[in-house]
This record gives structure tokens, sequence and C-alpha cells, in this order.
């Protein structure tokens, strides 16, 4: 279910006009990694990983849409980054990927 949710989001970020290619580039292999963590991630913290991968979905959309709202973007965002809070220690690369995610849709909402 997440795997596929991810996939759908890498979908978006491939059809979305006016991304540059090298931003759609990092952002696939991101999400590629994303979703690679949030697998092994999901077999402890289950509800955790699909809060992740939602927030994931939920922040693309609102980056990719033509007509931007900044606030919602922004919203969504900070619902991504905190998602991830409490998995520093254990899981840092998640924190990682999810953070640089993150970076780069808030810069597309501007």
């Amino acid at each position: 279910m997440i795997q596929n949710q991810i996939e759908l989001i890498e979908s978006k970020v491939q059809s979305a006009k006016g991304i540059p290619e090298e931003t759609k580039n990092e952002l696939i292999g991101l999400l590629s990694t994303l979703k690679s963590e949030v697998g092994s991630l999901s077999k402890t913290h289950g509800e955790d990983a699909d809060s992740i991968a939602r927030f994931a979905d939920a922040s693309t959309h609102e980056a990719t849409r033509e007509d931007k709202k900044p606030e919602l973007v922004h919203v969504a965002v900070q619902g991504l980054t905190s998602s991830v809070g409490g998995f520093e220690s254990s899981h840092p690369t998640l924190v990682q990927i999810v953070n640089r995610i993150a970076t780069i849709l808030s810069n597309m909402g501007i």
C-alpha cells in the first residue's frame, strides 16, 4: 500500500509541468530512497510510515499543482517534516530524505 502510494507520487512528479528536469530527477531519486526507508519503517511503525507517505503525497500535490497556494504548500510540507519527528536516532536516513524532499517542495511552492 505505502509502496504504491509513493509510486503514485513519483508519477505526479514525472508528469508535473513547470518543474525543471534536474529537480524532477532529484525528487524521483529521493522518493525511491523514501520508498525503501518507509518500507522498512512500516514493519515496526505502520501508522507512522503511512502518515509519512500521506504527507509526502499532500506536499507533492500542493507543490506541483498549477495554481499554487503557498500557504497550503507550507502546511503540507510542515506536516511532512513533522511526520518524521522522533526518528532522528533510529532512522536518520529517513529523516534526511524527508527533510530534503520538504526543502525542494517548499522552494517549488514559493
